[in-house]
């Protein structure tokens, strides 16, 4: 089993010969990382044509800056950050995000998360994934960002472009609503 400083060198050499333009590491860091990023892309946009779409333009983006990349961050979590960046573009093309029309109600609301507990109900990783996607747009993203993709409130509000408060209230509804899509499909 390769240690971590073996998987950083070999990484280091893709985004090196990446950085070249040598067709041969671009391929070999599209494939290592396509696929977690179309699930990404699949979560945050819902329908899998949009997020081949999103994919093909972020790995276009990735390209185009790899020479950029300093190697202050792992490349994983700078292709992520480009990845997830393109899906909000594309949700915000579409105006299907959330606004923010009332702050104080939002902040109010994302005080008390009152959401369920799914318990020991028996879940599959497919009725969870069945049940995301049924959210509306504005709940899975925040949803996704914060539960999938480890970020907090406050980078999701400055991602977004809305308050903190909205991404907490978003938050709490998403996972009331997802308990209770969980709850009726068992």
């Amino acid at each position: 089993m390769p240690s971590s400083a073996d998987y950083r060198d070999t990484h280091r050499e893709l985004v090196l010969g990446c950085q070249r333009k040598d067709r041969n590491a671009q391929r070999a860091l599209y494939g290592h990382y396509a696929k977690p990023m179309y699930n990404l892309c699949l979560r945050m946009l819902r329908h899998s044509h949009d997020a081949e779409d999103v994919l093909q333009v972020a790995f276009v983006d990735i390209f185009g800056k790899i020479e950029t990349f300093n190697f202050d961050a792992s490349i994983s979590a700078w292709i992520k950050r480009i990845v997830i960046n393109r899906c909000i573009d594309h949700l915000k093309k579409r105006r299907l995000l959330t606004t923010d029309l009332d702050t104080n109600r939002h902040d109010a609301a994302a005080e008390e998360d009152t959401a369920p507990a799914l318990g020991a109900q028996e879940l599959s990783v497919e009725k969870i994934k069945n049940a995301t996607m049924k959210l509306s747009e504005g709940y899975r993203v925040v949803l996704s960002l914060y539960l999938f993709e480890g970020y907090d409130h406050e980078e999701i509000a400055q991602i977004l472009g809305i308050s903190v408060g909205t991404s907490k209230s978003q938050y709490s509804r998403a996972r009331k609503r997802l308990a209770a899509l969980l709850t009726d499909n068992n």
